[in-house]
């Protein structure tokens, strides 16, 4: 019995470069794949529809969708070994489901294009983030939605710094604004400068950018704080009128900060955080002194890097 095996990565959401949209664009998404979580899951060809595994109803549901798109509604099974925090700013909801269209595809014979499978379960809509990280990993800039309604166009893809290093935070037990209250959120927000907007795509152009190919993490990290402060304030009334969906997580990414770190934020609508730093030894050295303080709220750190190739594919 054949099978197919996917290892695909989570993704930090950075940031919007024009929520103004006067030039006919809007959104613009700026993101990271990392290492850790991912979603490993096995796709067999089998005698009835079956999931198993965290996020199995979820993934039957795309099981369904794909084979009956591309497989004649042939019966397969998935087994998911590990699965990306659902609703926690990692895009779990996009991994696991391109991870299941890719392993029907292979197990078909057909082929199509991570955009298409996305298209397919209404994914990458707003953002390309999630599509190319699972395509080609790296960190990813997209030009926004356009009138046309298609997926937003990847403008920007560029290997990460290998030494360098992001601190997340995480709470298990708290989720982040998604389904139709994003959707409703989104519609109600105010309006954005277009000057607020001008300036957010330059920083992204003249210092977040070149922080990267040059490998100078100060440039970059000024240039995601700021970016992530204009952006987490526009969605503040959302988030119970602060730029944080989890005080506690802003708490701690700001002592981070105040340890060292930069590049401090939010990813997604939370209640990821997240704080970079230039090497694994200051990663390592913030984790611990900030690592205790984090489990007396209940929160956990985890270290992760950017991840520079995209999903894995291969049999069983």
């Amino acid at each position: 019995m054949r099978a197919i095996t996917v290892s695909a990565p989570a993704r930090l959401h950075l940031g919007f470069v024009d929520l103004n949209g006067s030039l006919g664009r809007k959104y613009g998404s700026l993101g990271l794949a990392v290492d850790q979580p991912s979603t490993v899951l096995t796709v067999r060809e089998a005698k009835a529809f079956q999931a198993s595994g965290p996020e199995a109803a979820r993934a039957e549901k795309a099981l369904h969708r794909f084979s009956g798109l591309y497989a004649a509604n042939r019966p397969f099974s998935v087994d998911v070994a590990e699965a990306i925090p659902a609703h926690a700013g990692l895009g779990s909801g996009t991994q696991l489901a391109l991870a299941i269209g890719a392993a029907v595809l292979k197990l078909s014979g057909n082929q199509a294009s991570a955009q298409s499978l996305g298209e397919v379960i209404e994914r990458g809509a707003r953002s390309a983030i999630g599509i190319t990280a699972f395509e080609r990993g790296g960190f990813i800039v997209d030009g926004g939605r356009g009138p046309s309604g298609h997926a937003p166009p990847t403008v920007v893809r560029l290997d990460f710094p290998t030494d360098w290093r992001a601190i997340l935070v995480l709470d298990p037990r708290d989720v982040g604004v998604h389904g139709e209250k994003e959707t409703a959120a989104f519609k109600a927000l105010p309006d954005f400068p277009e000057t607020l907007a001008g300036h957010l795509c330059r920083l992204t152009l003249m210092r977040l950018l070149p922080g990267i190919v040059e490998n100078d993490i100060a440039a970059f990290g000024s240039a995601l704080s700021e970016i992530q402060e204009i952006v987490g304030h526009h969605f503040s009334a959302a988030q119970g009128g602060a730029p944080w969906s989890n005080p506690e997580i802003g708490r701690i990414v700001r002592r981070l900060g105040e340890a060292g770190a930069t590049g401090l934020g939010q990813s997604s609508w939370g209640p990821t955080g997240f704080a970079f730093v230039d090497s694994e030894a200051a990663a390592h050295r913030l984790y611990s002194s900030l690592v205790e303080e984090a489990k007396a709220v209940r929160l956990d750190l985890k270290i992760v890097q950017g991840r520079n190739t995209g999903s894995i594919i291969g049999p069983a």
